[in-house]
């Protein structure tokens, strides 16, 4: 994902720890949606070929298409140089072009634009153009400032709203949406019964931004997906189908109270990525039957395919597994 992400991820030992279109650079066919519910018409995070990506992204991209992927959700923009893996945007959108792929969503590192404390803000204007010349949707912030995951508590999270919002009217003038994608910190609680998360969802401004909610990751927070559906209706149109590994399946304990001090334990990273597996969709324990019926509560429009792992040596093999148990069991 972005580089924040990346040396999270790294140092857990895993590899990882996530518009408006000229017309005449893409045709009125190639925007047409292709059938089926968001879930069958599946996309793929290209974080989970990033090692492949930095090897060869023009035959990647052909590969993905080949198995029946018709968008994909992009990271590890670098908004210097206008590239994505080396590629410029111009000719990333005509790979994507020729292999009859979108891209409706991308992950852009946000991290010291999140942070309070750093003067040294990313170029969010950079962002917004990367993103409508690939003619994206949405610009997601994968992570909060990963170097004071430990020290995050309400106040900063009403600080990343806030930014979030400014960042909402800056791309909506570009026909953009701005989101914010979790993974299992934003749920750790500050005692009154509030998260992270929560927080989020309370100073953004829904007509501004939205949330793309981590199947696994909330899952693994011991939160229940349908309880958000629920309760912030037509505020996840973006979903990660995520499986987990079922060996793996017990929640994190992120909240334990340190009897010593009265305040809640320092997260070990090391140690809790000990306790993260994934799997390939319909392979573990998450009910993603039973999720999909909340679809139109959530307001969802895209989803993606991602695991942040792969273990076998056929990473191709493992996206089409998860690609064919959508196709199976959606319409």
């Amino acid at each position: 994902m972005a580089q924040s992400r990346r040396n999270f991820l790294k140092l857990a030992g895993l590899g990882l720890v996530g518009g408006l279109v000229a017309p005449h650079l893409i045709s009125c066919e190639s925007m047409k949606n292709a059938p089926g519910s968001p879930l069958k018409n599946i996309g793929l995070q290209l974080f989970t070929l990033r090692d492949l990506l930095a090897q060869d992204p023009k035959q990647v991209l052909k590969s993905v298409a080949g198995i029946g992927y018709t968008h994909v959700e992009t990271y590890g923009a670098d908004p210097t140089n206008g590239t994505l893996w080396g590629v410029s945007v111009d000719e990333l959108k005509k790979i994507l072009n020729d292999n009859n792929l979108k891209s409706h969503s991308g992950h852009y590192d946000l991290g010291k634009y999140l942070d309070k404390d750093s003067k040294d803000k990313e170029n969010i204007e950079k962002y917004i153009e990367i993103a409508h010349n690939l003619g994206q949707q949405y610009i997601i912030a994968p992570v909060p400032p990963m170097h004071r995951l430990n020290q995050l508590n309400q106040s900063d999270y009403q600080y990343m709203a806030e930014q979030l919002n400014k960042a909402g009217e800056m791309s909506e003038k570009a026909g953009i949406t701005m989101g914010y994608h979790n993974h299992f910190w934003e749920f750790k609680q500050f005692g009154n019964n509030t998260n992270g998360l929560d927080v989020l969802l309370a100073f953004t401004d829904p007509k501004l931004v939205v949330f793309e909610l981590d199947m696994y990751w909330i899952s693994k927070a011991g939160e229940r997906p349908q309880k958000y559906f629920e309760h912030h209706k037509g505020r996840f149109p973006l979903w990660h189908i995520k499986d987990m590994d079922r060996n793996f399946s017990v929640p994190l304990e992120q909240n334990k109270i340190n009897p010593k001090t009265g305040k809640p334990d320092t997260l070990d990273m090391m140690e809790t990525m000990k306790d993260i597996k994934y799997a390939e969709v319909g392979t573990g324990s998450i009910d993603f039957i039973n999720l999909a019926q909340y679809a139109n509560e959530s307001g969802l429009k895209y989803a993606f395919v991602e695991q942040d792992e792969i273990y076998s040596n056929d990473k191709y093999g493992s996206i089409k597994k998860s690609f064919d148990y959508m196709q199976k069991n959606f319409k």
